[in-house]
């Protein structure tokens, strides 16, 4: 298998096609992370600081990928928001699952959705891990496959977590 090799990846650079994808996923954090806030404090009964710390990743994860659109080497600050979204539904999964199996089963995913995606950024936008060639490109359609897996295990998963309303 061979690896690509590239002194700064794509993912932190000025290149203005993945400007777009920043702005999408700007966007669609702003969205996403907001429902996920939502339904912690209204279908869960996990402490005021899970819902702060969903809070804080909602706020911080599009403000940081907005600001990265003029300097990409921001977007290392990512894990910030990243990290504090995850171990706030790690922390619902652990200890604060709704009663119904179905809500239950819809905080799993979403949890595995968000962990997903921090993986997937952490291999392509941070290169922790050598990229193969077929997914060095954004958009291969290796690499979409995967973010389409990321995508919807969050969006099942707050459908059924929704349930619980």
């Amino acid at each position: 298998m061979r690896v690509a090799a590239r002194q700064l990846p794509v993912e932190l650079g000025h290149d203005r096609r993945f400007a777009r994808r920043v702005k999408r996923l700007g966007l669609v954090s702003m969205v996403a992370l907001g429902v996920v806030w939502w339904l912690a404090i209204t279908t869960t009964d996990a402490p005021p600081g899970v819902g702060l710390a969903l809070a804080a990743g909602w706020f911080l994860m599009p403000a940081t990928l907005f600001a990265s659109l003029s300097r990409p080497l921001l977007r290392y600050g990512l894990v910030v928001p990243a990290s504090l979204v995850g171990c706030g539904l790690l922390a619902i999964a652990a200890w604060w699952l709704p009663g119904s199996p179905v809500a239950a089963t819809g905080w799993l995913l979403t949890t595995a959705g968000v962990l997903f995606g921090g993986v997937l950024g952490a291999w392509f936008w941070y290169r922790l891990l050598p990229v193969p060639a077929s997914l060095d490109d954004p958009a291969s359609p290796g690499r979409w496959a995967l973010i389409g897996v990321h995508v919807a295990l969050i969006v099942v998963g707050l459908a059924f977590a929704a349930t619980a309303l």
